[in-house]
């Protein structure tokens, strides 16, 4: 018998992927289930970037491989979207690259930078698959707590401790995922300062920052130099591309070399006519954030009123895709909240345990989800006869 890896005895199919399937199972017996647990953008993107992949696809030669650092128009794309959003300037040509989703680049970041048994500091909660890729690099991850009582920002005495003189990275992200909360420029200019004075590498992970966020911030305007600072980046959120796969990593020269390195060996370049409707997206006008803002804005409102009901405490002040919720207190841990309004009331929502060890008490719920399927949420959750079988 053909025996796997040891790495893959240290980590399990990724939650979304095991839950979409169970689902599914579900809606083929006739289940209706209302789906508010992934931040899967339901909008399209827009028409212009529709309408120039098409044409650009239709191209002779579309289909050839491409450059492994993107084309050079999508970098200075990104370098303008960089210098108009966040005021932070890049050089297109030496500190960008651009990625197939910024997911890829939590495992090309764990190769490029850090051997077997290094230490990583890792957020809990937070996103799994900085975790999940650091098990598989066989890292040494130590866990920093991010908790309602200090307003999910860092303890840096706890980071200190962790750190102590040998952690080699350092993740982080913000507006964080999934309790959405926006740091202020103090906690960011301490996370660098922090970082600078362990000769720790700081990364973070920046898809939310335009989702319901009254001020889009980059952690490399704090820096002087960006030597041990990098910032991953998405289409994903922003511009309703999540399955398009278009990401960026902004890092110094040297770097971004490293990253390449790794990169170069996986992949062969993104799909031209991809990268030609990003470009058009990056240079969409500040009213496309406007507008899906508005939409997510009245969402969240309706699902701040599905939360009032089921007795969930939550904060306005969060940031994102998502509302980061505590259960009530029915119900001992998240999961079984989470199967509750699953199985009886037909709604999935993402039990906070999937994001570490500090969050089996609350629950997340997604604002991909038109209006009218929130409210149903409401209606379902109002039915005291109502379960699985008639939602």
């Amino acid at each position: 018998m053909i025996t796997p890896a040891n790495r893959t005895q240290s980590i399990e199919e990724y939650y979304f992927s095991k839950k979409r399937a169970e689902i599914a199972a579900l809606e083929a017996q006739g289940a209706n289930i209302l789906h508010l647990g992934i931040g899967n953008p339901d909008f399209p993107a827009h028409p212009a970037v529709t309408q120039k992949l098409v044409e650009a696809a239709s191209r002779p030669g579309s289909n050839y491989y491409q450059s492994y650092r993107g084309l050079p128009a999508l970098r200075q794309a990104f370098a303008q979207w960089y210098n108009n959003i966040y005021h932070v300037g890049l050089n297109p040509e030496t500190e960008i690259l651009p990625l197939m989703g910024s997911k890829e680049a939590i495992m090309h970041i764990h190769m490029a930078f850090c051997n077997p048994g290094d230490k990583v500091l890792v957020p809990d909660p937070g996103y799994p698959t900085y975790a999940a890729s650091a098990k598989l690099m066989d890292l040494n991850i130590q866990y920093y707590s991010l908790t309602e009582k200090n307003d999910w920002l860092p303890d840096f005495d706890e980071l200190e401790r962790l750190a102590g003189n040998d952690c080699k990275l350092l993740w982080v992200n913000y507006p964080h995922m999934p309790s959405g909360k926006v740091a202020e420029d103090e906690t960011l200019l301490q996370l660098v300062d922090f970082a600078r004075r362990k000769n720790i590498l700081l990364v973070n992970d920046n898809p939310y920052s335009l989702i319901l966020n009254n001020k889009a911030k980059s952690i490399l305007s704090f820096c002087e130099t960006s030597d041990n600072v990098l910032e991953l980046n998405s289409l994903s959120k922003s511009h309703n591309m999540a399955g398009w796969r278009v990401g960026m990593v902004a890092a110094s020269e040297t770097m971004i070399s490293h990253i390449l390195k790794v990169k170069s060996n996986f992949d062969s370049g993104m799909f031209k006519p991809v990268q030609e409707a990003a470009i058009v997206a990056l240079q969409l006008e500040n009213s496309w954030y406007e507008q899906l803002n508005i939409e997510y804005a009245a969402r969240r409102t309706i699902l701040w009123q599905l939360l009032d009901l089921m007795q969930c405490s939550y904060s306005k002040d969060a940031a994102g895709l998502f509302v980061w919720a505590r259960i009530p207190d029915d119900f001992s841990h998240g999961e079984a909240f989470a199967d509750f309004l699953l199985y009886q009331k037909g709604i999935f929502a993402t039990p906070g345990s999937v994001f570490g060890q500090q969050s089996s008490q609350y629950i997340r719920f997604s604002l991909c989800a038109p209006q009218a399927v929130l409210h149903e949420s409401i209606s379902r959750v109002m039915n005291p006869q109502l379960n699985l079988s008639c939602a």
